[in-house]
């Protein structure tokens, strides 16, 4: 580590739950993250600016003037822009030394489990159940711990799926089928600051998993209600019948 990471960091390091040997440990992770819109925008910008060493994104979508009411990685400049290369320079401005791998398309299976493999941790800031799907089923294989988030009009959730341990619940143990039609923020609304607080309780998860400290969201459920600022907390238990990770 170098003088300007050590003064970088210097708030960090400071934590015991951190110190120096924490922060190096960032420096070494390598993080995946799927989806860049309201969740991964602070997920991604806290990953980097708190020294994860490698961050992995991907999405393919373009940015929209709709997606700037939340979507603060992305700028009026960026409409039309590949998320990915607005992700990148925003990234890239705030933390020059992180390193940056993006993917513009939807990840082909084969990628997906590529990335999966080299990951320490995977951030699910998807917005759609297939894609949360997808990733979990490649999760469970691979073995590497997930960590979900969703919002929605007022409410937000997430989750820690630890495949590390064999009595972890994994997403299809909470969804077992998804929705009979699925909604969005386009169809419902959301409020804006509220990706943010779900996107950055994500980065905190990330990186207790990534330092092996505190209690991770293991196992449980973290519910907002943003209209009362009520938090509320529901154990998971893993499904004996669920159709990914029943053995």
């Amino acid at each position: 580590m170098n003088d300007e990471q050590l003064q970088r960091y210097s708030r960090q390091i400071l934590l015991p739950q951190v110190e120096l040997e924490g922060q190096q440990r960032l420096l070494n992770a390598r993080v995946l993250i799927i989806g860049l819109g309201g969740l991964g925008s602070p997920l991604a910008m806290y990953l980097a600016a708190a020294g994860v060493g490698h961050l992995v994104i991907a999405d393919d979508d373009k940015v929209d003037l709709s997606n700037l009411q939340r979507q603060i990685i992305h700028r009026t400049q960026d409409i039309g822009r590949a998320k990915t290369e607005s992700a990148r320079a925003t990234l890239s401005a705030l933390n020059p030394s992180v390193k940056i791998t993006a993917y513009d398309h939807r990840l082909t299976e084969d990628e997906l489990a590529n990335e999966i493999a080299l990951a320490d941790v995977v951030a699910d800031a998807s917005d759609n159940f297939a894609t949360r799907f997808a990733l979990n089923v490649a999760c469970v294989k691979a073995k590497k711990p997930l960590v979900s988030g969703a919002a929605i009009r007022m409410e937000g959730q997430v989750a820690v799926f630890d495949h590390r341990r064999d009595d972890s619940p994994c997403y299809r143990c909470l969804y077992r089928d998804g929705p009979g039609e699925e909604a969005d923020c386009a169809q419902l609304g959301v409020l804006a600051p509220l990706p943010g607080i779900i996107g950055s309780v994500q980065a905190v998860e990330v990186i207790k998993l990534l330092l092996n400290i505190g209690a991770p969201l293991s196992g449980r459920l973290l519910l907002l209600d943003a209209l009362s600022m009520e938090w509320r907390t529901v154990a998971l238990r893993k499904d004996p019948a669920c159709p990914v990770c029943a053995t």
